[in-house]
């Protein structure tokens, strides 16, 4: 079931802000830091930009999206999965209250079905308002939701071009950002490029692998941004 690896997430959240509570009253803030799993806090970190997103979603707003600057979507591939997933944890959601006789577990299980189908929103709300982002200056932004967001400055584009990919190598040095299994942009850089991965391990990259609804957009905001014209055309 979908709600076992929420269980398992969950506890895990739990036993660890316990943990915390006590360091801060031994030590406050300056003891959690220092003790706090990086791991932990990325997780934590996670769970409040998707519930941010979820509130940008609900207000058709979208983040990091400046002025002159060009957004580019790459939810299309996975929109009909996630609302997939989404009615499948609500039909559990449905079964399991009808099901379960015991007031107690009935209680634990509709919060974690609950907490399931949120989580399936703000996922999706945080792929659709933290798209991919051509500022007006040339510099990049590269997302996937709140897990990936890498910031290219416009003098590390050596290329871009379009180019549709199905699989991942796993070549050194490149990061593969796939939506619904593809990509269809690669973004060549002129040096490593510094990024995190989710659970907070620093990275470099040489070349992006990315997902764009409209590819050929993005490489044309892209190329006018490096050239010095608007990303954003009129």
């Amino acid at each position: 079931m979908i709600v076992a690896a929420e269980v398992l997430v969950l506890a895990a959240l739990v036993r660890q802000a316990s943990r915390m509570r006590r360091l801060y009253a031994e030590g406050g803030r300056p003891a959690v830091r220092a003790a706090a799993p990086v791991r932990t806090l990325r997780l934590v970190e996670h769970e409040v930009r998707a519930l941010h997103s979820l509130a940008l979603w609900l207000a058709r707003r979208r983040h990091g999206v400046g002025p002159g600057a060009y957004a580019a979507p790459y939810t299309g591939p996975q929109t009909a999965l996630l609302f997939g997933l989404l009615f499948a944890a609500v039909v559990e959601t449905v079964v399991l209250a009808l099901l379960i006789p015991w007031p107690a577990v009935h209680a634990v299980v509709l919060f974690l079905d609950v907490y399931t189908v949120i989580q399936i929103l703000g996922l999706h709300a945080a792929c659709v308002t933290r798209p991919h982002v051509v500022g007006a200056d040339g510099s990049l932004r590269i997302r996937y939701g709140v897990f990936y967001d890498v910031r290219v400055p416009a003098a590390s584009v050596r290329s871009v071009r379009v180019e549709r990919r199905y699989s991942d190598t796993g070549e050194d040095g490149v990061l593969g950002l796939r939506v619904g299994g593809q990509t269809t942009v690669v973004l060549e850089l002129t040096g490593p490029v510094a990024y995190l991965r989710p659970l907070g391990k620093r990275a470099e990259t040489r070349t992006v692998r990315l997902h764009a609804d409209d590819p050929r957009a993005f490489v044309d905001a892209v190329t006018r941004a490096s050239d010095g014209s608007p990303a954003q055309p009129a």
